[in-house]
């Protein structure tokens, strides 16, 4: 017996109770889990997903009542993961229709965040990043087409892994901008997140994104006494936020203690493809992501994302097409930036704001969060955000490995011994972070070891 799908709220934000665990998080939950496999690789974990994502008999919103319907199958990401043991807990709120990095668009309410619930959890995965960051899950499924897998990890002190695009199947995922959209995961730890890649990547000819990818799984420095070079930008913004700026200095440093050397690089081509993302007539895929419910029912979508998506519908095919020649144009002047580097490392956010704040200007400010985000996906990139450190004020920060397409494991090498290098607690849990795992056992049988970089 499922519990009936929560009603959407007008509440204000939750009250400052560190201990309150807020239900905004969830938008339904099941009298009983859906159980998994008696045995597999996931046994005995549990599990939530973005409520863009469907599960079987369940309805699915992305966060729009009117939108909801009752999904016929569980998407193939949630199928595989029950087929490896793990059990389904429940559906999570999240931006409205995936647009947004706040977790503050949403007619269920503001998702706070889950060490100072006066500020914003980032978004648009919102629920997910809170229920694992309060321990309530051990993993959790979100989206991510412009960063909503990896601020909302940044902003709650968790992982949030972003694999490579068409690594997971979409399939059964309500599309934000379908070409550029990907499946994420959030943990406490990168050996969490890299077991259910394993588990959930592979090639899915229902979805038309779907594809198989070479994989690099040699650690960066492997072979120069574990030296790595990672390009920073060479001028960062932080919007005026001094103790994001002093964060990010603080874990430049600490990967230099890694073997890691900082290039600085000028991000200008990085920051013109992040602003074609809604600048431009790239954003025409939101609309039609969910056009023909946005012509029927346009009354029914909150704002600012009724105006988000309303913008795709002036433009026409050959806008379409000249947008993407231009980002063809940035992409090639971006790869330039690759020559002499491993990989890339930016602030996760490069700020945070509280839900009063964002709510009172939620364009500007949402912008602002995806200043190092909106890239990447448009890029073909791989990205994982992890915890960094926790600033003076107590908010959390976190920063972004990002490497090129079938970089994952790589990252992932890194990323874990970053994070353990921290002594950062797992999330807002206060549990101390695990002894690591050997990447190398982690990676899939079907991945013969390759030091080749990816393409």
């Amino acid at each position: 017996m499922v519990q009936d799908t929560l009603s959407p709220t007008t509440a204000a934000p939750a009250a400052p109770a560190a201990a309150r665990l807020a239900p905004e998080a969830w938008i339904h939950r099941p009298a009983q889990p859906v159980a998994g496999a008696r045995s597999g690789p996931l046994a005995g974990l549990r599990f939530a997903v973005k409520d863009n994502i469907d599960v079987g008999g369940w309805p699915t919103t992305a966060a729009c009542p009117a939108f909801a319907y009752t999904a016929p199958a569980h998407a193939s990401v949630v199928q595989t993961l029950l087929d490896a043991g793990a059990a389904l807990h429940g559906k999570t709120n999240l931006d409205q229709f995936a647009c947004g990095l706040n977790g503050t668009r949403s007619p269920y309410g503001a998702v706070p965040n889950a060490l100072n619930p006066l500020y914003v959890s980032g978004g648009s995965s919102s629920g997910s990043a809170y229920v694992v960051a309060t321990g309530q899950m051990d993993f959790a499924l979100g989206t991510d087409t412009a960063g909503s897998g990896r601020v909302p990890a940044g902003l709650n002190n968790i992982v949030g892994l972003k694999p490579s695009r068409g690594l997971i199947s979409a399939r059964g995922v309500v599309p934000a901008a379908q070409a550029v959209d990907c499946v994420s995961i959030f943990t406490t730890t990168v050996a969490t997140a890299v077991r259910v890649l394993a588990v959930a990547m592979g090639h899915d000819p229902a979805d038309p994104y779907s594809r198989t990818l070479p994989m690099a799984t040699e650690p960066w420095g492997a072979r120069s006494g574990g030296r790595f070079r990672f390009g920073v930008p060479s001028h960062p913004e932080f919007f005026g936020d001094a103790a994001a700026r002093a964060a990010f200095g603080d874990a430049l440093v600490q990967l230099q203690d890694l073997g890691g050397q900082p290039v600085p690089l000028d991000f200008a081509p990085l920051s013109a493809c992040a602003d074609m993302l809604y600048g431009s007539a790239l954003v025409a895929q939101r609309y039609e992501a969910v056009r023909a419910f946005f012509d029927a029912h346009e009354d029914e979508v909150m704002e600012p994302v009724r105006g988000i998506i309303a913008s795709g519908r002036g433009y026409s095919a050959a806008d379409l097409v000249a947008a993407q020649t231009q980002l063809a144009a940035l992409a090639q002047q971006a790869q330039a930036l690759w020559q002499g580097i491993d990989l890339l490392v930016v602030p996760t956010a490069p700020t945070h704001h509280t839900i009063a704040r964002m709510q009172a200007d939620p364009v500007v400010l949402n912008r602002q969060l995806g200043a190092y985000t909106n890239f990447v996906n448009l890029l073909d990139y791989a990205a994982l955000s992890v915890p960094a450190s926790l600033r003076a004020d107590g908010l959390p920060f976190g920063i972004t490995f990002i490497g090129r397409c079938g970089s994952d494991w790589q990252l992932a090498a890194l990323g874990q011994r970053f994070h353990h290098a921290t002594g950062l607690p797992q999330g807002a849990t206060g549990r101390p972070l695990p002894a690591p795992h050997a990447m190398a056992d982690l990676i899939p049988v079907s991945l013969s070891p390759s030091s080749r970089s990816p393409a």
